[in-house]
Order: structure tokens, then sequence, then C-alpha cells
């Protein structure tokens, strides 16, 4: 099983669409959208919220995103009538961003409180600190591509896949490393920041320089070395 998200926005279309956009990220991943009235107008139902809740019981917890303040309000008033407040929380986070990297993170099979620090993290909240990082499959580094001392650690790795780093790697690197006890930078820039990496505008062919600081910082090498190295799963 893995964490399920959902999705609270003032629009259906919106909800529907964020959460189709975060199925590609993790399909995997339950993901339920609750958006727009009852009745087809703008706006938040409770109703939706605690039907959607509902419907996500059975994973490893749910984290929900929402967008607009009312929405907010909506999700909170929501978890005060859940069975189990303590398996539901309500991540800080971007709407879309956030809930495409709790979904890589939730993927990958980050724990609860995990996948809400990865949601959270692409507002720049810094590195997640779980007692479980997540569980990635991502390969395996070359052996000699990791070097440092003590908990300093950093890569170098070539991206190999066509299209470089557009939405897709970013999310996963993004979303992978905000379930780790670590900091880490790829280029210069936020590694747990999907924007962030995406401004890199690399190509294939471009080099990423990541370096990392933390008790997991090895891993944190060796997950974005196996990401690149495998190409993100992409031709």
């Amino acid at each position: 099983m893995t964490v399920r998200l959902v999705v609270v926005s003032h629009s259906e279309k919106i909800a529907d669409g964020a959460a189709e956009l975060a199925a590609q990220m993790a399909p995997d991943v339950l993901i339920l959208a609750a958006g727009g009235t009852g009745d087809g107008r703008i706006g938040t139902s409770l109703e939706k919220v605690m039907s959607a809740l509902d419907r996500a019981v059975g994973g490893d917890g749910v984290v929900v995103v929402t967008d607009l303040g009312s929405a907010v309000m909506t999700a909170e008033s929501a978890l005060e009538l859940v069975a189990d407040p303590a398996g539901v929380l309500l991540a800080d986070a971007p709407l879309v961003e956030g809930l495409v990297a709790a979904a890589v993170a939730a993927q990958g099979g980050a724990d609860l409180k995990a996948v809400k620090r990865a949601a959270e993290a692409v507002c720049g909240g810094g590195p997640a600190d779980a007692e479980q990082a997540a569980r990635f499959a991502a390969g395996t580094v070359t052996e000699g591509s990791v070097t440092g001392q003590g908990p300093d650690f950093t890569g170098d790795f070539e991206l190999v896949n066509e299209a470089g780093m557009h939405a897709r790697p970013a999310a996963k690197i993004a979303g992978g490393l905000a379930a780790l006890n670590a900091e880490v930078t790829v280029n210069g820039v936020d590694g747990t920041a999907m924007t962030s990496l995406m401004t890199l505008a690399a190509g294939k062919g471009s080099v990423l320089h990541v370096e990392a600081w933390g008790p997991d910082a090895e891993r944190a090498i060796n997950y974005v070395g196996g990401l690149v190295q495998a190409g993100f799963g992409e031709p």
C-alpha cells in the first residue's frame, strides 16, 4: 500500500486536472479529486471532501493538498470529522507542484509524514526529516561516481534522456529528495524545488553537479545518480 492523496480545489476542472497530471508521475498512487460544489459551481464542498477521504481509507494514510483559503478551511473541517484524524495530514503547499511532489514521494514508498513534507518542500521549506525515508527503486550508481568525506557527498551525472530536465524528471528528483534527511543542491539550486530544477534548462548531455549534506547525503547522491543513469525511465 501507499499513502493516498486528496486534492481540494474551488474548481472541479482544476482538481481533476491536477490529479490527472500527478497520476502520470505516480501510477500506483490513489489520487482523489474533490473540486467545486455539489451543484457544479465554483467553491468547495464539505460533502465532496468527506466523500474523497472516505474513499481514501485503506492506504498508509492520506495527505490533503488544497488551493485557496476556503478550501483550506473546508479541508480542516473535514479532518475534524474523520474517524482517524492522525492518519490524515493537510499539506501547506502549492496545489500542482505540491501534489506532484507528494505523488512522486508516495510512489516511491515514502511514509505519511515524508509525503506531506515532500509537498511542502516545493515552497522552500528545506529537507525532510522523517523517520522512514522513501524506498526508491532508482537503480544503482556506477562505482566511483560518488565522492566525499564525512557527511558531505558530491556527484556528477550526465543526462542521457532525450528530453533532458523537463517536468517529469524534475518532479522525480524533487519528490524523492524531499523525503530524505539531507540538504541537496543540483547545479546550485535547491534539489527539492521542482520549478528551480526546471529553470536549469539542462538538455541531453548536460552534467548535473549534485552536492548533499546531512545523514542521508550519500543516499541522496545515489538517488539522483540512479535516476539520471536510468534516463528517468524515458528513451
